[in-house]
């Protein structure tokens, strides 16, 4: 691949590529956006959905461009997987990482000397080496990209102290566009990441959070085991993931599944560096293959057709939940999210919380995250609505692919409740948590609450016919629906909102989920299964063996070589030559080079269609 020099064609190039080198027609979303400004050099935040093509964003730009792209990503398997991918697309990349011999990084740092790599995936650790620094500062970059940019922020789920280094490089590479990327990042997130990163005035590219493709369902835990075996049998011979907080429960129910005829494997920091891997390459290589893992089985999963995402306990946020559900359906068909969750989840989740070393501001704002998860559980609307207001994204119509949406939760009339419950929170001063509040309606006496002369109050012991847990539950479900919120400058106290105005007048009916129930588990059929007719099926298998082949022959995963979609592509239009075969969305001319003639044998010795 020839480097490709700065020009004002600049964007015409990109887009050649984008068709010539990708295989693809056009560009998604906010992409074009976002290599526009990466080409014009300016400094970006990137937010997009899991499956997005956050990748293309700054791939794009470092061919474009002289000089080498810098990649951040702290996962070493996905360095290893997207190099490869671009390795077999024709792209000068490599990675520089801890499992390099010293021979092969001296190979890597030579070719960078050389000038003749476009792309370097580097971990964060390695990039704030003062070697690795004085290496950099001497070469021609064409853009950085901080991928997994959430890890910079404080308030997000995964922050790692190694990525509040890399404000250096505003000063190591003056001038050179960065680009953070995520595809999880709140508001205030978003601002975090780019003062802590020292953004020069970046644009904010958000795309949608929405992904209509995933099917979110939530009930209460009863039986875990029962449960999960009920959900997994709209998904025998299907891949997917099994969350677990616990490292022996992810042991134990891998075991359990493997005895009830699923392949499952588990996964969890505390498991070999060898073992890890070795799972990791089984799940991204074979079909139907089940992990059941701790949140260790994270970042950077980009195996397309993962079917379905389980939780048999809460996490720890909102955030932790969409990053983690957003592993399924990459290849944009249909797949299920389902959680189940109970009060156990959060006694452990909160003496987690209480018995760490960090800042009691941290804790309340990880607390209050805590609760913003619960009240999602418990809410009685369309579910996707409030997941995405969570990011900032409005959505007006409801989804009709959730549990709610499906089967709708028995409610019972809150608006008294709900009423009595601001005008407690209101009265005491806006600036006591859910747990003062609750006791200032049951009329339980505290310390706190004759202290502070609560017990004075009209509202003391209003609630008290109303069981203290069921007012927790309605706290959760008044600050997911907005009519409340717990403010972190307030100590986590509970303050009203605009919204709950007409609901204190009396002029809107509340309806709060009473229980949980198990919901409807009807899901829309995955294209793969239902696309391929009984004519079809034998080019179909043929099409993916052919793949499975290539792909070991290259020791990459199935979906390096091509995804799903493009072998449907090949099977529904069955292309005679290589120029018909260049007409199939995601085969450019080198992967038409490297792969097009086995498919294209394939297809003429398939039966022809009747």
């Amino acid at each position: 691949m020839e480097p490709k020099t700065n020009s004002d064609d600049a964007p015409a190039v990109a887009e050649r590529l984008l068709r010539d080198l990708f295989g693809l027609d056009n560009y998604r979303g906010s992409q074009e956006n976002v290599i526009a400004a990466a080409l014009a050099g300016r400094d970006t935040v990137v937010l997009m959905p899991t499956g997005g093509g956050k990748s293309l964003c700054y791939q794009i730009p470092a061919l474009v461009r002289d000089g080498v792209g810098l990649v951040i990503s702290p996962l070493i398997a996905l360095m290893h997987d997207q190099v490869r991918a671009l390795q077999e697309l024709g792209i000068a990349a490599e990675y520089l990482n801890s499992t390099l011999a010293p021979a092969a990084q001296q190979a890597v740092i030579d070719q960078l000397l050389a000038g003749t790599l476009k792309l370097l995936y580097i971990a964060p650790e390695r990039l704030i080496q003062p070697a690795t620094q004085e290496l950099l500062r001497g070469l021609p970059v064409s853009v950085i990209a901080i991928d997994e940019a959430h890890c910079v922020s404080q308030w997000g789920h995964d922050f790692r102290r190694d990525y509040l280094e890399l404000n250096r490089l505003a000063t190591l590479l003056p001038g050179v566009p960065r680009m953070a990327l995520t595809a999880t990042a709140t508001p205030l997130m978003r601002e975090d990441i780019a003062e802590r990163l020292e953004l020069n005035f970046p644009e904010f590219f958000v795309s949608g959070f929405d992904r209509p493709n995933i099917r979110y369902m939530v009930q209460a835990k009863t039986d875990a085991r029962r449960q999960l075996l009920v959900f997994l049998g709209n998904h025998r011979n299907e891949a997917g993931i099994v969350y677990c907080l616990a490292r022996k429960k992810t042991e134990s129910i891998a075991e359990w599944l493997r005895a009830q005829g699923f392949h499952a494997l588990p996964y969890h920091a505390g498991l070999s560096a060898e073992t890890r891997a070795e799972h990791q390459r089984r799940f991204d290589n074979d079909d139907a293959v089940i992990i059941v893992a701790t949140i260790a089985f994270g970042m950077g999963i980009d195996k397309p057709d993962v079917r379905f995402v389980a939780h048999l306990d809460l996490p720890k946020s909102i955030e932790s939940y969409y990053q983690e559900t957003g592993r399924a359906g990459r290849d944009g068909e249909p797949a299920d999210a389902w959680m189940i969750y109970g009060l156990q989840d959060v006694v452990r989740l909160r003496q987690m919380l209480d018995s760490s070393d960090a800042e009691e501001q941290y804790k309340r704002h990880e607390a209050q995250k805590l609760d913003a998860l619960l009240g999602w559980c418990e809410i009685t609307e369309c579910r996707r609505r409030p997941l995405l207001r969570y990011f900032g994204d409005e959505r007006i119509d409801v989804c009709g692919n959730c549990d709610n949406c499906s089967a709708p939760p028995a409610t019972w009339d809150g608006t008294e409740a709900a009423r009595k419950l601001l005008s407690a929170a209101y009265r005491t001063g806006q600036y006591f948590g859910a747990a003062h509040i609750v006791d200032v309606l049951t009329g339980k006496s505290t310390e706190k609450t004759r202290n502070n002369n609560h017990d004075q109050l009209s509202v003391f012991g209003l609630g008290s016919d109303i069981d203290a847990k069921v007012w927790r539950s309605v706290v959760r479900q008044l600050i997911v629906l907005d009519f409340l919120k717990a403010d972190p400058a307030r100590f986590g106290g509970l303050v009203l909102t605009e919204q709950c105005r007409p609901l204190l007048r009396g002029e809107i009916t509340l309806l709060l989920r009473e229980d949980s129930k198990e919901p409807v588990l009807r899901r829309k059929p995955s294209r793969t299964k239902s696309g391929v007719s009984d004519a079809d099926r034998d080019l179909w298998d043929a099409l993916r063996e052919c793949r499975k082949d290539l792909a070991n022959k290259h020791d990459v995963p199935p979906y390096v070589i091509f995804h799903d979609a493009t072998l449907m592509q090949m099977m529904e239009y069955r292309p005679a030559n290589s120029d018909a075969m260049l007409g199939i969305n995601g085969v450019g001319p080198s992967k038409l080079d490297r792969y097009g003639e086995a498919f294209l044998e394939v297809i003429r010795h398939a039966k022809p269609v009747a």
